[in-house]
């Protein structure tokens, strides 16, 4: 793609896992490889791509699996193709921060820099996504990160069903959202399936926002030996990109390994977001009730 002005071209990657670390890591440098070939600056792969989806179970030998930030292999392996690329890359990891575990993620820039880490905010306990078993709620807040090709936020998985948390990033400058993921069936209902509930809540972020957005979700059935018996999600992809009014310029299907890519106008962009007048419309003094868990009752 030919790009012009303040343009860039971002990628979601979709791909079935693993698990085996090794193999996961080759799989996303491939398809980074991949997406920079189309003209991709930024790519997204999904959540936990190192291997299964573990939060299937609450298991003790999972723990295991956590590495610290500092020196994390897979973040410097990210790094060097990152600079070797010139693309920026978002690289999600199961972290360990001495007792406290994040689902986190790392922002590499086009560079090899690493810009910071985003831990996951909102933290889901259910039947197959156990979450809260793993990770202590994240504790950075929502940030944006300046990245050579734009101003971007990033959140993960279950935080995408908030839509305080894409405000709060796009109200800090945040150009583009990013969103990796990890969502597929309920193995306890095989008659629920989320897969357009959840992409019309990130295309209301998206229009809401008046900003692009990538949701990048993996692949494949993954069976998990839980204290209960085998457990089975089959991950559903769709991957997508959206542009800023919520409409889906790119997506995946929930088989097939995918590099997706967009081209965005950033300053055509920000004419439209500022001239359509919800940032300045918006009454912060009239929503203090957000800060309420029960409408009344401010969180201390």
């Amino acid at each position: 793609m030919e790009k012009k002005g303040r343009e860039v071209i971002v990628s979601a990657l979709q791909f079935s896992c693993t698990d085996d670390v090794s193999t996961n890591v080759a799989t996303a440098e491939r398809l980074v490889r991949a997406a920079h070939s189309k003209g991709a600056n930024i790519v997204l792969i999904q959540e936990l791509f190192e291997g299964h989806y573990f939060c299937q179970a609450q298991r003790e030998d999972f723990f295991h699996r956590a590495k610290p930030y500092n020196g994390h292999p897979t973040i410097m392996r990210m790094q060097k193709l990152a600079k070797e690329l010139g693309v920026v890359i978002p690289v999600s990891f199961f972290e360990e921060a001495n007792n406290a575990h994040y689902n986190s993620i790392a922002i590499i820039d086009a560079d090899g820099t690493d810009l910071g880490i985003y831990r996951k905010s909102h933290i889901p306990d259910g039947p197959g996504y156990e979450g809260k078993f793993y990770f202590n709620p994240g504790d950075t807040g929502f940030k944006v990160f300046q990245t050579k090709f734009a101003k971007i936020g990033v959140a993960i998985c279950w935080d995408q069903w908030f839509p305080e948390a894409a405000r709060a990033m796009v109200l800090q400058g945040a150009e583009i959202l990013f969103y990796p993921t990890a969502i597929g069936s309920e193995p306890q209902d095989e008659n629920i399936d989320s897969r357009d509930h959840w992409k019309r809540v990130m295309q209301g972020h998206a229009g809401a926002n008046l900003v692009p957005l990538v949701a990048s979700n993996r692949i494949g059935k993954e069976i998990i030996e839980t204290e209960h018996g085998k457990s089975e999600i089959k991950f559903y992809g769709n991957s997508f990109i959206a542009g800023p009014t919520g409409e889906i310029v790119s997506i995946a299907d929930d088989n097939e390994e995918a590099a997706l890519i967009a081209q965005f106008d950033l300053d055509k962009i920000k004419s439209m977001r500022h001239s359509w007048g919800v940032f300045r419309d918006r009454r912060p003094d009239l929503y203090k009730v957000l800060l309420t868990l029960d409408g009344k009752n401010p969180v201390q």
